[in-house]
């Protein structure tokens, strides 16, 4: 069990990101320096920008709901756990398809709408199975902070929060301070190296002031922490949190609790086609299993289970058969 996080009977899980719709092609990487991509980061871009960059691909991209805090809250549905999302979509089809999706993947979406277009992500999935994000927010952008408020998270064990809300910080300290008045732990995802770099003050105070769970990969823990050693890169992300999460790609993860480090293994081994939502779907076996009082080592194989899960196919939506092996750990 983990013992300083309680939970006091609540297993809700809580996402608030960005509500965008997932546009995935697949791509070279001089097609990521011809359109001036960073690659295995993420870029603001407008809606022309996306369109334009579309018409240059080679291939039909797929089309799916997402959103980094949407992924995990999906990845919980699916494990069979009560999941939610808050977030801003448009009124149009693009809005229609993201809520749909939610629905059918066992989230209940709370969703405020705008007359804008529902946003969008352009994910550049290259031959190495990076993913480089071209990110229109569109109607997401314009969550305002006082529609955050703690009947939002409501009954929530958990309140997990993208990084990527630290570009409006008003509204992801609304969020951060209704999580607490609900009386919900706070996690939060670094999100990608990019987002680390242009924002780490603020980033510091959140995690200060509000973070319980802090999860990160290796560029963004380096960019937080300054460490590239992977033993002072964990202990410092975990300096402030109760629980700190490093993964580490196809070597596993690491997680920190109370002074102890822990080593998760990879679950999974074999030819990896594209590493869009593997982290988020980590996070949301990891969260699953805390608020299910799983041990931590429990946690960190179900994350890394689900995140490699996602890892063998395009995009961000793992395939029955593939919630099937996981299911089976479960088992265990």
């Amino acid at each position: 069990m983990v013992e300083t996080l309680t939970f006091k009977g609540k297993r809700l899980v809580v996402g608030v990101g960005s509500a965008l719709i997932d546009i995935l092609a697949r791509e070279d990487d001089e097609f990521l320096k011809r359109i001036g991509a960073v690659k295995g980061g993420m870029t603001y871009v407008d809606s022309d920008f996306i369109e334009h960059t579309l018409s240059m691909t080679t291939g039909k991209p797929q089309v799916v709901s997402g959103g980094s805090a949407c992924n995990t809250a999906v990845g919980i549905g699916k494990l069979g756990g009560p999941a939610g999302f808050v977030g801003k979509s448009g009124r149009d089809k693009m809005g229609v398809i993201f809520e749909t999706d939610l629905k059918k993947y066992n989230v209940e979406p709370s969703l405020f709408k705008s007359s804008s277009p529902t946003g969008r992500v352009l994910s550049i999935i290259t031959p190495d199975a990076q993913r480089s994000m071209l990110t229109f927010l569109g109607a997401a952008a314009e969550v305002q902070p006082d529609e955050i408020t703690k009947e939002c998270f409501e009954n929530a064990a958990i309140v997990h929060i993208e990084g990527y809300l630290v570009f409006n910080q008003d509204l992801i300290l609304a969020a951060l301070n209704a999580a607490k008045a609900a009386g919900a732990r706070v996690s939060l995802d670094l999100a990608s190296f990019t987002v680390v770099e242009e924002s780490k003050e603020i980033l510091e105070k959140i995690v200060n002031n509000f973070v319980d769970i802090l999860i990160a990969n290796e560029d963004e823990a380096r960019a937080f922490t300054g460490y590239s050693n992977e033993t002072k890169a964990i202990n410092a992300l975990a300096e402030n949190t109760q629980i700190a999460a490093l993964k580490i790609g196809k070597r596993g993860s690491l997680v920190a609790h109370a002074g102890n480090i822990l080593t998760i293994e990879p679950k999974g081994s074999g030819a990896v086609l594209d590493t869009t939502g593997a982290g988020d779907l980590w996070a949301a076996g990891f969260l699953f299993g805390l608020v299910n009082g799983y041990s931590l080592a429990k946690c960190g194989e179900l994350g890394s289970a689900c995140g490699w899960e996602v890892c063998r196919v395009v995009g961000t939506k793992i395939p029955e058969e593939g919630w099937q092996r996981i299911k089976l750990l479960l088992e265990e």
